[in-house]
């Protein structure tokens, strides 16, 4: 089984340190090998996605993906920066399946901004569209007002647009999910406002056909971003648009106590994936050795799991992180008055004693 591993940029280096010692930790005959992404993929190539990343990750059985960006590469032109290595890596290996979970571990429940009482239990998934939506859709640009009361003026404009299959592809997705667990799905949209998400709604509709057993409801965006924070626990499965997606996963983690705890997989039609964790590449605290890694290393689970058939070995992962949590190890950012603080390679270096 080969591993593309993708540290990338800022504390992407530090975080997927500690997933390949996990990794190393389990046992298993894995074939790893790293490429720069990003703004190390710029630096080292004059790209985000040099030629050879991206082969790796064709090539590989699943990828390990840190983050990318920093602020000092904001000014190059868009198709260089490093955002658009990830984009690229979603498009060129199809991966349409964003599954989110956010999950509230029983012991960070006093890192929750939110009430204990309100979000005690918390178990979501959100499963995000990822390769169409207003990110991808064409065309985009600036250009000159051709009509409307600004006519004559410069404008930015982007496309929002959805396929048929697009929908119903993602919406299987996320019925099947929803099946293996409480079987109730909500879908969220704008059908209010924009024609596309008429359209996805439309089509989220028909597909419930063939998932009688899946309870199916839908809500606007806005709606469903108040929800999340009054009564999360009315949630279960969610399935959304890219943008809306990458805006209520945003929201959601911060119910589970910080990002720094909320891994995800990218996956495509035949489950191979890239896994990362849902937050970024945080330049501001890079080399501090302070970042949380547990997003990625809980990552490390999910890829294990759903790419590379090693089921007991992602079981154990999580456990070892739900004992380390136990144990009242916290890194800043989950931090709270008795815990014990420790940094990014202590926090590694835990979870691997649990594994042993």
């Amino acid at each position: 089984m080969k591993i593309a591993i993708l540290p990338g940029d800022g504390i992407g280096p530090e975080i997927i340190e500690q997933a390949v010692k996990v990794l190393n930790t389990l046992g298993e005959k894995f074939e790893m090998e790293t490429a720069p992404v990003g703004g190390a993929g710029y630096e080292a190539y004059g790209h985000p996605l040099p030629e050879g990343t991206l082969k790796l990750a064709k090539e590989a059985d699943a990828v390990l993906f840190g983050a990318v960006g920093d602020w000092k590469y904001d000014q190059l032109v868009r198709d260089l920066r490093p955002e658009q290595a990830i984009l690229g890596l979603r498009k060129n290996l199809s991966l349409f399946a964003n599954l989110r979970p956010a999950i509230l571990y029983a012991e960070l429940a006093g890192a929750s901004t939110l009430k204990p009482e309100v979000v005690s239990g918390l178990d979501i998934l959100i499963v995000r569209e990822l390769t169409g939506d207003i990110y991808f859709g064409q065309p985009r640009g600036v250009r000159i007002c051709p009509d409307g009361p600004f006519k004559g003026e410069r404008e930015g404009f982007d496309t929002m647009r959805y396929a048929e299959t697009e929908i119903r592809r993602i919406a299987h997705v996320a019925f099947q999910a929803a099946r293996k667990r409480s079987k109730r799905l909500t879908s969220v949209d704008k059908a209010n406002v924009l024609e596309t998400f008429q359209f996805w709604k439309d089509i989220v509709t028909d597909v419930h056909k063939e998932y009688p057993e899946v309870t199916l409801d839908h809500m606007y965006v806005d709606n469903a971003a108040m929800q999340l924070v009054r009564a999360p626990k009315k949630f279960d499965v969610m399935v959304t648009g890219n943008m809306f997606g990458d805006i209520l996963s945003d929201a959601a983690a911060m119910l589970t106590g910080s990002i720094g705890m909320l891994p995800s997989a990218s996956l495509d039609a035949h489950n191979k994936g890239l896994y990362e964790p849902s937050h970024g590449s945080a330049p501001d605290i890079a080399g501090k050795g302070i970042a949380n890694p547990l997003a990625t290393i809980l990552s490390t689970a999910m890829m294990l799991r759903y790419s590379l058939n090693k089921a007991e070995q992602a079981d154990r992962i999580e456990i070892a992180v739900k004992k380390v949590l136990t144990q009242g190890l916290r890194t800043p950012d989950i931090y709270e008055a008795g815990a014990t603080k420790v940094g990014t390679s202590q926090m590694g270096d835990a979870v691997v004693k649990a594994l042993m």
